[in-house]
């Protein structure tokens, strides 16, 4: 009987868990779309690739929200429990609360091992994979970020101005500077152009204009009365490089153990090429390394933080109150693990303090609820 206790609250806990996880990223994750639509429309990338980029970042929102959800659903769950008389049936049956606290201990346990695969290895693969797919697409709807009367720089090493541009998607007046570096760029003038697709690629057709080049100091000019210019070779002005959060978990060990001139790494490791991989993002790396492994760790101080809602029961005349503070001291305890990473320094020896925080306050935490169910400890 006891088990079957355990396995409805845990169902009704993760039901509730889940449904309101889902719920949460779902929603932040549609504002969010909103936000990369600026990919598509402003770098005339295709909805296969805004798609996919938004797809990609899905699994970093329910790595953010997962705390917060963890704690507000445990804590309704068995705050309904109370109320409802729930939680009498399992003392009736001979479950005592310090049974029922080491159940959903454990749980937690288990779940901390699944938020740090998320944080550690999920998330830094798909946004890494995010940002290579980005990387590697090409600008398929060219004519789209091109606006009229404004200069347009979406295309690295290309400006595009046009005075006018009809519904047809012809474009008057054009200016347009290819530019490799200050020494050498190219400035094209032309009456009219628009766009047309060869071979997949989108092709901008100048018509009655002038190439001006300029090569080290040296001016050579040239008219036309059609010229097509490809666009699809450049890159974007979009920020395509790998960031520290994008690095896997392994590179970033690697690269700690690399700046630290550990013996620890074998000639293999020491061509493995990182980017950022440098003395001056020690400490983004760490700060890094800290969220993916560390951070995860308060989640079992969170179900303890919860579980001192079964020390008193709902007839207790300050039992409102008393969910209040538990709420309030989960809640700290969630922006307090956050606001830790400012304190982190540029040595991993330097921070075992701040590391062990959460185990510190896990084992105070947990010896305070022992005391309190401990018939001996309370006689004494």
């Amino acid at each position: 009987m006891k088990k079957l206790l355990f396995r409805k609250l845990l169902i009704d806990c993760l039901t509730f868990f889940l449904i309101t996880l889902l719920s949460a990223s779902v929603i932040i994750w549609v504002f969010q779309a909103v936000n990369f639509l600026d990919i598509m429309i402003e770098d005339g990338r295709s909805y296969k690739v805004y798609i996919s980029y938004s797809l990609l970042n899905f699994p970093k929102i329910v790595s953010k929200v997962l705390p917060f959800i963890f704690f507000f659903s445990f804590f309704y769950v068995i705050t309904r429990y109370e109320i409802n008389n729930e939680l009498i049936i399992f003392w009736n049956f001979g479950v005592n609360k310090l049974q029922l606290i080491n159940f959903l201990f454990i749980f937690s346990l288990f779940l901390t091992l699944i938020q740090i695969t998320l944080s550690a290895f999920i998330v830094p693969t798909t946004q890494e994979l995010a940002r290579l797919f980005l990387k590697s697409s090409s600008v398929n709807f060219l004519e789209s970020f091109i606006k009229q009367k404004k200069f347009n720089d979406t295309i690295k090493g290309v400006t595009i101005y046009t005075g006018a541009k009809d519904k047809n998607g012809n474009l008057f007046n054009i200016y347009l500077k290819k530019e490799e570096n200050l020494n050498n760029f190219q400035i094209t003038y032309a009456k009219k152009g628009n766009f047309i697709t060869k071979k997949d690629n989108q092709i901008l057709v100048l018509y009655e204009g002038e190439t001006i080049n300029v090569i080290n100091d040296k001016i050579t000019n040239f008219r036309f009365s059609k010229s097509d210019f490809n666009l699809q070779d450049f890159d974007t002005n979009t920020t395509t490089y790998i960031k520290t959060q994008e690095l896997s978990s392994i590179k970033l060990i690697i690269c700690y153990l690399r700046l630290n001139k550990s013996n620890f790494l074998n000639a293999t490791s020491n061509n493995t090429i990182i980017e950022n991989c440098k003395i001056q993002n020690i400490d983004n790396i760490i700060k890094e390394l800290y969220k993916r492994f560390i951070i995860p760790f308060y989640l079992p101080t969170l179900m303890l933080i919860i579980l001192f809602l079964i020390l008193k029961s709902k007839e207790n005349i300050n039992y409102f109150n008393y969910r209040i503070i538990i709420f309030i001291l989960g809640l700290s305890t969630i922006i307090s693990s956050e606001m830790s990473l400012r304190f982190i320094e540029n040595n991993i020896l330097e921070n075992i303090k701040i590391f062990l925080i959460p185990l510190i306050v896990m084992i105070t935490i947990y010896s305070i609820i022992f005391f309190n169910l401990n018939p001996i400890g309370r006689k004494r």
